[in-house]
């Protein structure tokens, strides 16, 4: 990664490592970012985006929990294998990418009705 995929709205009422969290993870769980692949140095990341080190921290320790990436003394993190069995890791993967749509859209300024009606539209597109 070049250049950070991600984008923090600082002025946004979501945390920021709670907005990098989501994204990274949403580009790992949809392919875009891929297994083994070098994520930027928390140092770089938080430089590029303008926020403390420990803000970027927290985001890779809570994609590590959740064996998106792997992190090595050393070697940097990357993203990791996945998981033997995609099903176990289903809810959280589904988590990650409803966070991230929901980030997308309250950045867009929708509210929660809106949100829920672009999901009802997007589930079943003949209804409306």
């Amino acid at each position: 990664m070049n250049e950070p995929a991600v984008r923090v709205d600082t002025t946004s009422q979501i945390p920021p490592y709670l907005q990098i969290r989501a994204q990274l993870g949403a580009l790992i769980v949809t392919g875009r970012l891929v297994e083994g692949e070098r994520l930027p140095t928390v140092r770089q990341l938080a430089t590029d985006l303008g926020l403390a080190p420990g803000t970027v921290a927290r985001a890779y320790r809570e994609l590590e929990a959740e064996g998106l990436i792997r992190t090595r003394r050393g070697a940097g993190s990357r993203v990791a294998a996945p998981p033997a069995r995609p099903t176990h890791n289903h809810a959280s993967q589904l988590m990650t990418l409803a966070r991230e749509f929901t980030f997308s859209a309250r950045a867009l300024g929708a509210d929660t009705e809106a949100i829920l009606a672009a999901v009802r539209d997007a589930l079943d597109p003949e209804m409306h």
